[in-house]
């Protein structure tokens, strides 16, 4: 398949099913601390990722560039810990005009940090993309909150790990130790917080935790693969397309029903989006001497 369609199914499929788990951590985000949703399920993302790598573990889990992945472990423990408070203190769809920075802030970033630099059509694309967002901040800046600082914080870090990812993807395939080490990262740095914020969980919460665990797991092995395929700034407007899933899961899990310019800024955000697929689709037939399909 040719690798930037492969690369934009690849993003499609990530956005469902981080779309599933946002749903779960707003679900139970008022109910628990940070700490004890994170330690748990990165427990078992980490376990996931052991047994995929069972049979060759220190291909599976070994990776040329520890630092960068050091790096990346890092980012993702901030994030993650910064997009729960987001969730808690804001309706899901806000928190989408952050998420929806991640292309601007990856454009901005993937020139001195992957020598990427988006060519003139991204960036008209991508400006589209920034007229899109402005739609989507209920109220206009007066209305800037906590929650909005901590989705900013979740939307730089969260970009800066997905960098991280592109720079090891380019040069090996690792998958599972794009998994393992930042999960292991998050579970020992929430593990440390757990005793002082635990709370006996029924068996119902800890079925949502282990489904949160498992979307995440299968999510962020995807997006590693799709990362190695294409830039970071193309791949990351295309996730701008969970705002869909995540309007769903708002509407029929929480009753939130999003205003008429939230849409129409989604609508330009998305459309952003999938002229970047097309784009660069494009510049690599261009590239192969061949014409696109």
């Amino acid at each position: 398949m040719n690798p930037t369609l492969a690369g934009g199914l690849l993003v499609i499929l990530y956005t469902g099913m981080i779309a599933a788990a946002d749903g779960i951590t707003k679900l139970i985000a008022g109910g628990y601390a940070a700490p004890q949703l994170f330690a748990l399920s990165a427990a078992l993302v980490v376990a996931f990722a052991a047994f995929g790598a069972r049979k060759a573990p220190r291909q599976s889990l070994a990776t040329a560039h520890p630092r960068v992945m050091a790096l990346r472990a890092v980012l993702t423990v901030i994030a993650a810990f910064a997009f729960f408070q987001a969730f808690r203190l804001l309706p899901f769809a806000d928190v989408f005009l952050f998420i929806g920075l991640i292309p601007l802030i990856a454009a901005a970033l993937s020139g001195p940090c992957l020598r990427e630099p988006p060519r003139p059509l991204a960036w008209i694309a991508l400006g589209l993309g920034a007229g899109g967002m402005l739609f989507l901040l209920p109220g206009g800046p007066s209305a800037l909150q906590a929650g909005h600082v901590w989705a900013l914080i979740a939307a730089s870090t969260g970009t800066g790990s997905m960098l991280a990812a592109r720079y090891i993807g380019r040069v090996e395939r690792v998958p599972l130790a794009q998994v393992f080490w930042p999960n292991l990262a998050l579970m020992v740095a929430m593990g440390l917080a757990l005793p002082f914020v635990w709370k006996p969980m029924p068996l119902e919460d800890l079925a949502w935790v282990g489904a949160y665990a498992g979307f995440l797991f299968a999510a962020r092995y995807v997006v590693a693969e799709a990362l190695r395929l294409l830039p970071t700034y193309v791949a990351t407007p295309l996730m701008n397309l969970q705002f869909v899933w995540m309007v769903a899961i708002g509407f029929f899990a929480f009753g939130e029903v999003p205003a008429v310019g939230t849409v129409l800024g989604v609508m330009l955000v998305i459309s952003s989006g999938l002229w970047l697929v097309i784009e660069e689709g494009l510049a690599r037939a261009r590239l192969a001497g061949t014409p696109a399909e």
